[in-house]
């Protein structure tokens, strides 16, 4: 059984290529996750509950609120991020680094949220075409033969959604670290992170 990891904790060395591991480095990667947790609890609680009501907050206005809710997830990814850096160095995380990727980077990370929110929309408006058109060819159908055709729809444009998501979020999964923490352009973090994904599937 590994021993509880002792900080600082140095990240693997990042030479721009992936890396592909086994399969049992995911305990590993939790149990560092939770020593992380252990370390400072109240830090970690702190920034996700904060994070969650500014999310929800910003949320709450309709259609424009989901679209800078999604613009926002990579630069506060980044400062999750930097919580995360900062305890495996040994050092003092603070609520405010919850907001590093405000002051570093801002730009590449929204542009990251740019692309993720396009995909996801674009998936989102896919689907909704797909449950419109088996709905409408369900009521021009009418009865049994229009349930079904209905409900082909509605599953068809589910299947869909869970297929292109799973490409959407590898793309943009590790993408702001690679952009925080060495200044990787969005459309290049976001391949690396997609590639890195696809190594290790």
């Amino acid at each position: 059984m590994n021993e509880t990891p002792a900080f600082p904790m140095a990240p693997a060395p990042f030479s721009g290529d992936s890396r592909e591991v086994d399969a049992g480095a995911c305990f590993d990667w939790l149990r560092q996750g939770w020593a992380m947790f252990l370390v400072n609890p109240g830090i970690w609680i702190g920034v996700t509950v904060l994070l969650l009501v500014i999310l929800m907050a910003i949320s709450i206005v309709p259609l424009f609120g989901q679209i800078a809710a999604h613009l926002l997830v990579p630069l506060f990814g980044a400062g999750m991020f930097r919580v995360c850096r900062r305890i495996s160095d040994n050092e003092e995380p603070a609520i405010a680094d919850l907001f590093a990727g405000f002051h570093h980077q801002a730009g590449q990370l929204v542009m990251v949220g740019v692309f993720f929110a396009l995909g996801i929309f674009g998936i989102a408006f896919l689907a909704f075409l797909l449950v419109s058109g088996g709905v409408l060819g369900g009521v021009v159908t009418g009865k049994v033969g229009g349930f079904g055709i209905a409900l082909g729809g509605v599953m068809l444009a589910g299947l869909l959604v869970l297929v292109l998501s799973v490409p959407v979020i590898m793309a943009t999964w590790f993408a702001p670290a690679l952009v925080y923490f060495h200044d990787m352009k969005p459309l290049d973090a976001m391949k690396a992170s997609f590639t890195a994904g696809a190594r290790n599937w």
